[in-house]
């Protein structure tokens, strides 16, 4: 599970807000935020730096 949908809200980002601010289509983030994409290595970075924060925080659970 990613919290891409949780930071993009806590930016106040609307899903075609994030997409053009990382050059891909709305349609691509909804699939993103509903885990039916497998985003590359560069789109998660473009992620990550758009919603000024890091991959793991954004991919990866911590808790144990």
């Amino acid at each position: 599970m990613n919290r891409v949908r949780d930071f993009r809200i806590k930016k106040g980002l609307s899903q075609l807000d994030l997409a053009r601010a990382i050059g891909v289509a709305r349609q691509t983030i909804n699939m993103i935020e509903n885990d039916k994409y497998n985003p590359t290595l560069e789109l998660c970075i473009n992620l990550a730096k758009a919603l000024e924060t890091d991959l793991n925080s954004l991919f990866w659970d911590s808790s144990p």
